[in-house]
């Protein structure tokens, strides 16, 4: 039950209650108090999460002590064996078993945890301040000349709000209407669709979790067992990493064709499989165990122009949903969160100049995660290198090559922090409002 303020400032509505919108809607009820009132809208009856693990790394856990959540999570998450224990990268396009590549070791080995874990968290931390409501999909909403929005919902129900934020995923509807409501000139007409629709990635992907005791009674050595590890081939890789403190193993198979990218996908997109689908997908590769598997077509958002339109913004995979290849997607919409909770809740912000704060949070946010999204792929492409031009002699060499390549594109996550992202973000704001040394 939501408590409201004598007198909010004004009043902000997230559609989507996953990760991005819970995680904002906790960072605004911490920075603003009950100044903000917040309807949190969820299109289904429960919050549902699409895939399983999440890898909580140190950019992710700076976000969640600051939110003050860190404490929770780590008493669910699963930590690396030892500090020495980094991923294990294994060449495996080998039905006989493959071999061990190499092991990075970072200066700071993340940590994993089950998606629904931290769904569970972010809910405990709810500000009494956000009104949490299910069964409210949006479908479209309207711009009143006041400056206020309409909503309308799927069940034919409406709602006003001062402030708009779309974290209601790859499917948004938030997005949607952006663009296709966005005045004349500002993007080309010709480009609304490739914009506000999803795009295959050309990417399937394998998803499924197995209990650790029985993957052991199976076999005590497979190699699943013993941490992080990336099985990699040409055009196909498989990642697997224990969840749920190690009682489970997630384990998330790939499948790329590049020349299908951004062509249409026929078929759902989510699917339950037979372990013989996926066993014809990998008929070459390092064994791998899958039990009640699911077939994703991996979708993704096109690089957008913009992500602000007035009092309207879009965040985490409404915004800039990304290929998994750095399992970054749920700590870039926690680092969306923080920045944008920190300025929606900063005591120079008000209804009157709101949309200032979105316009910085569009500034610093946009691109650094469009930098993730489009490095992520990189590395997904690296993963998949193809060997079979490379001459016997020369294949030390060119796995040494690549073995740089991917140690080198893991450097992201040590450029600037988001405490560095937020000191940008007020240092902008301030400027933007005309004032140089603070309050």
């Amino acid at each position: 039950m939501s408590v409201l303020s004598t007198n909010p400032k004004f009043r902000v509505a997230i559609c989507g209650a996953g990760i991005g919108g819970l995680s904002l809607a906790v960072a605004i009820g911490k920075f603003a108090g009950h100044d903000i009132h917040i309807d949190l809208y969820e299109a289904h009856n429960i919050i549902t999460t699409a895939g399983s693990g999440i890898a909580v790394s140190s950019r992710t856990s700076e976000v969640m002590k600051e939110l003050g959540i860190f404490d929770s999570v780590s008493r669910v998450s699963t930590k690396p064996p030892s500090s020495s224990d980094g991923p294990t990268y294994r060449r495996a396009k080998m039905p006989h078993g493959g071999f061990k590549w190499f092991q990075h070791t970072p200066k700071l080995m993340p940590a994993s945890m089950h998606r629904q874990d931290l769904i569970d968290i972010l809910m405990q931390y709810l500000p009494s301040s956000c009104s949490l409501q299910f069964n409210k999909r949006l479908t479209r909403y309207d711009k009143q000349s006041s400056g206020s929005l309409i909503l309308h919902f799927a069940d034919d129900s409406t709602s006003t709000a001062d402030v708009l934020i779309g974290a209601d995923g790859l499917h948004s509807a938030v997005r949607k209407t952006l663009f296709e409501t966005l005045d004349q000139g500002i993007v080309d007409p010709s480009k609304i669709r490739h914009y506000s629709d999803p795009s295959w990635s050309g990417t399937l992907i394998y998803r499924n979790v197995i209990p650790a005791k029985k993957l052991s009674e199976l076999d005590p050595n497979h190699v699943s067992l013993r941490g992080f590890l990336l099985f990699c081939g040409y055009k196909e890789h498989v990642v697997s990493y224990p969840v749920s403190q190690g009682t489970q193993i997630n384990v998330v198979a790939y499948v790329t064709d590049e020349e299908k990218a951004g062509t249409p996908f026929e078929g759902r997109w989510v699917s339950t499989v037979s372990h013989e689908e996926v066993q014809e997908s990998f008929q070459d590769f390092e064994p791998a165990c899958f039990e009640n598997p699911t077939r994703w077509a991996l979708h993704v958002v096109n690089e957008l122009p913009l992500a602000v339109d007035d009092r309207v913004a879009l965040m985490g995979d409404a915004c800039h949903a990304m290929t998994p290849f750095y399992a970054a997607g749920a700590g870039q919409a926690l680092e969306d969160a923080f920045v944008l909770g920190r300025l929606l809740g900063h005591p120079l912000i008000t209804l009157h100049n709101v949309s200032a704060a979105l316009k910085v949070y569009q500034d610093v946010r946009l691109p650094f995660a469009q930098f993730v999204a489009r490095e992520s792929a990189n590395m997904g492409r690296m993963l998949n290198f193809d060997m079979s031009s490379v001459t016997r002699g020369d294949v030390q060499k060119e796995l040494e090559i690549q073995r740089e390549k991917i140690v080198a594109q893991w450097g992201w996550e040590s450029k600037d922090s988001p405490i560095a992202e937020w000191l940008e973000a007020e240092r902008k704001l301030q400027e933007s409002l005309g004032i140089s040394n603070g309050l």
